[in-house]
Order: C-alpha cells, then structure tokens, then sequence
C-alpha cells in the first residue's frame, strides 16, 4: 500500500509540472492551491473533484491545481501568496478576481464558489438584447 501511494503521489507531481509547462488558455480559472497531507484537500478532491469539471461552475472556471510551494503559471498574477491549503484563487484574464481560504465542505463550497464567480465581468452573449 505504502508503495502504491508514493507511485501515485509522483504521478500527480509528474501531472502537475507538466500543467505548469502549459500556457493558460482558458480566460476565466480557478487555481487550487494545495499541499501533501492537506486532510481538506483530500476532502475536496474527494467530495468535489470528480464531479467539478461536469458542472457550470466548472465549466466558467476550469480548475487548474497547484502546489502551494510551486510558482505560478507565466501570465497569472495572484494578490498574495497563499498560505492555508487549500486556497482556491478566481483568475480571469490573468488577475487575481476573489479567492477562498479553506474548504468549509460541499454544502458551503457551492455557495461560496457561486459567490465569487459572481465578481467576474458579464459574458458578451451573441443575440441578447
């Protein structure tokens, strides 16, 4: 068990230097901060992650996860460095919108998330009056 959990751990760090390599596309994103042996973002990842990317608030904001000691993605500039994981950061075009500090559980997530996505510019849509 204890070697399949260091394989898994350097898959994600492999996962995650290579998500570094990649320039930013996406003009609205939400950075997860995290951390080995962070219980709430296991949590997250747990409760949150498998389903984020299916739903709108995932698809407005893709996730892009980060550990909190890496630096930050060219293009992407934050208020301050994060300091509790998981941190959740708001970007759009690059700057930093809102962030959350913690996870408070899916119950809240939601909210709160809705909350911040709330700050972003309005979308131009084709054909609205």
């Amino acid at each position: 068990m204890k070697i399949y959990t260091c394989a898994v751990k350097a898959i994600q760090g492999f996962v995650l230097s290579l998500t570094l390599l990649l320039p930013v596309n996406a003009e609205t994103i939400l950075i997860m901060f995290e951390e080995e042996g962070c219980p709430y973002c296991e949590q997250w990842r747990e409760e949150i992650g498998p389903i984020y990317s299916k739903t709108e608030e995932g698809k407005r904001a893709p996730l892009m996860r980060l550990d909190i000691y890496a630096p930050l993605p060219e293009g992407i500039t934050i208020v301050s460095d994060p300091i509790y994981t998981p941190t959740f950061v708001l970007i759009n075009d690059g700057q930093e919108v809102d962030r959350l500090l913690g996870y408070p559980g899916q119950d809240f997530f939601w909210g709160l998330l809705g909350r911040m996505l709330s700050k972003l510019p309005e979308q131009n849509t084709e054909g609205s009056s």
